[in-house]
């Protein structure tokens, strides 16, 4: 009802993608509500897991990732592609909010990802694990460099590089059968690796290009301002001036 099994992988069906589409909503739903907020922020937020603010920002960011996600400015043969900036909305939320939120909102959207591609095209859980689940959990990283200088960016390269490593661990696991005839034979045991990071790179040079435009850094800056609690919005300041 909900799987078919075809030549060694297995398909969802169209009742099942329904079904994990109500899933992932309801996960989004649950884990935005019961996340406990970060040390700093608990003084006005005792009395909530979460504030509307948070909420608010987090759902957004998640929201704008996955549109973006759709708009491929080029998509590799066998999975991946170099998206407009998607992966930059994910990682500012725990830009904003830290690693905690953060790895939920992106544990969320690798869900979400999960039905929009992988859904209907699973060879084991690890595998889906490795390709969507652990991989783009991994943008939530972004929330330890939040309070470095220059945290945004650290915080940014971080996650892309290590879901690179996920995806390149699935890609030896996987998908060396599919490696290209025309691929160079010396570097064979490279192409998970070539394969995988020539997206991820890909993205990220053109995502840290448009965020080192002065006009664009300050908007960011002062969304960040916008999207942090109340009363972290001074501490705030004071690192978007350094």
């Amino acid at each position: 009802m909900f799987l078919t099994q075809e030549e060694g992988y297995y398909a969802l069906t169209k009742t099942g993608m329904v079904s994990l589409y109500l899933l992932v909503a309801l996960f989004v739903l649950f884990t935005l509500f019961s996340v406990k907020p970060d040390k700093e922020h608990a003084g006005a937020e005792k009395k909530s897991r979460i504030s509307v603010r948070q909420l608010v920002f987090s759902a957004a960011a998640l929201a704008l990732a996955f549109v973006l996600s759709f708009i491929r400015l080029f998509s590799f043969p066998w999975g991946g592609s170099v998206t407009l900036c998607s992966m930059l909305f994910v990682t500012l939320i725990g830009y904003w909010y830290g690693p905690r939120v953060g790895l939920t909102a992106a544990f969320a959207y690798g869900l979400l990802e999960f039905v929009q591609d992988g859904g209907s095209y699973v060879l084991s859980p690890l595998q889906a694990g490795l390709d969507y689940l652990f991989a783009f959990t991994a943008l939530g990283l972004s929330g330890f460099f939040r309070r470095k200088k220059n945290g945004l960016l650290i915080g940014y390269l971080a996650a892309i590089l290590v879901r690179g490593l996920m995806h390149t661990i699935g890609g030896y696991l996987y998908w060396m059968d599919y490696m290209p005839e025309s691929f160079p034979p010396h570097l064979a045991a490279l192409y998970p690796v070539i394969y995988n990071y020539a997206y991820i790179l890909g993205e990220g040079l053109i995502t840290v290009i448009l965020i080192s435009i002065p006009a664009i850094r300050r908007a960011l800056k002062q969304t960040r301002i916008l999207a942090v609690p109340a009363e972290d919005v001074s501490s705030v300041s004071k690192e978007t001036k350094s």
